[in-house]
């Protein structure tokens, strides 16, 4: 048997443009870029990490490279996956006229059949292949990430540094009542105000606490103490935020609106809008995936079966819906939602709760993406106001 060599597949394609993906680490940019005039070669150079300057220096050789070559000046598209760097660099460029598209990485497909080769160079091909059959308009090759403006993506923050806080918060409390259980102490809450009553415990056995615990004791709660006055100086300025977006004249902000609806509270209402409603949807499908909330079903011949949720989308959006579709169901009883919920939870026998709870979740975003958008009130919901 003869072994026969088939060349490479080419890269057949029109160009118009200058092609450019960044491979971005802390240290080094990658760049791989495509250019018209230059064949189907990929030319692949490197740009110390951070220097803007450095990159824009690069494409202006690149753009005259090309127009020596082809007699026409071409615009630049780069591509970069969404990660460490931010925004910033996006913003750079388009500041600066060039077209730029940020890439969830986990979007692009890879092959599974055997062990996948990843380097930066063999990355940056790839994205570079990943960037022209987007501008091609093949459907589903990738998805782009929506890069938030600067103002959107700073108020967001408030909710975020929260929550970090209330877990670090947890983490402490748990730490001292793990601690003191040791001693046979189960009767003390970090939380309450006289948490530094340490010298009137006694262990299970009648003794004083040792000397050293206590003072280990001592230093958590001092780290509580501090995290407890951040997370009160983070409620503040979230607190102040949503009073400059309730005092502004014209149309009600979204997170007014929210707080409107009874059990939506002020930390409900500001995730909602920071990491949701800021932005456009065209449809209901478009907000149900951008929460991770849409059905993932699995059909093949006669196999038909639903797998769950996609998970594909914000956590922090996502588990603030099920938190709040429990509370749902307790402060809106009568809402056409709940009476939902309660007729599938009987239908199935009282089983089934976790999973149509999350059900209930995706409908209720949608019903209120509705609500702070066009003003749709949901059917059945208690206001504060009446």
């Amino acid at each position: 048997m003869f072994k026969t060599e088939r060349p490479a597949t080419a890269i057949h394609t029109n160009l118009a443009a200058i092609f450019v993906s960044l491979e971005l680490s802390r240290s080094t940019w990658l760049v791989t870029s495509l250019s018209p005039g230059n064949g189907e070669k990929m030319s692949k150079y490197s740009v110390p990490a951070g220097n803007i300057v450095g990159l824009f220096d690069l494409f202006s050789k690149l753009r005259e490279r090309s127009r020596v070559k082809t007699g026409h000046d071409w615009p630049i598209i780069t591509i970069q996956e969404a990660g460490l760097d931010g925004f910033w660099i996006h913003r750079a460029l388009v500041q600066e006229g060039v077209e730029s598209h940020v890439v969830d990485a986990a979007s692009i497909a890879t092959p599974r059949r055997y062990r996948r080769v990843k380097t930066d160079r063999v990355d940056g091909e790839v994205l570079l292949r990943v960037l022209m059959a987007y501008k091609r308009g093949e459907p589903r090759v990738c998805s782009m990430v929506r890069a938030p403006s600067p103002e959107d993506e700073d108020r967001r923050r408030i909710a975020r540094e929260r929550k970090a806080l209330t877990v670090e918060r947890v983490g402490h409390v748990n730490r001292i009542k793990g601690l003191l259980f040791s001693q046979g102490i189960t009767d003390y809450e970090p939380l309450h105000k006289d948490r530094r009553r340490l010298e009137e415990l006694k262990t299970g056995d009648g003794h004083p606490l040792p000397g050293h615990m206590k003072a280990q004791i001592g230093r958590e709660l001092d780290r509580l103490e501090l995290v407890l006055e951040q997370i009160k100086v983070v409620e503040e300025e979230r607190d102040a935020l949503i009073a400059a977006q309730a005092a502004e004249v014209g149309k009600p902000s979204p997170v007014t609106m929210l707080l409107e609806i009874k059990g939506i509270g002020a930390e409900f209402a500001n995730i909602l809008w920071s990491e949701c409603f800021f932005r456009h949807f065209d449809n209901r499908r478009q907000v149900a995936a951008y929460a991770g909330l849409a059905p993932t079903p699995w059909r093949s011949g006669s196999i038909d079966r639903e797998q769950g949720v996609s998970k594909a989308g914000n956590p922090r959006l996502r588990v603030m819906l099920i938190q709040l579709s429990w509370l749902w169901v307790l402060h809106q009883p009568n809402s056409t939602l709940t009476q939902w919920y309660k007729a599938r939870v009987d239908h199935k026998g009282g089983r089934m709760k976790k999973s149509s709870i999350v059900a209930l979740a995706r409908k209720l975003l949608v019903a209120l993406w509705k609500y702070a958008t066009s003003g749709v009130v949901i059917e059945g919901a208690i206001m504060k106001r009446a």
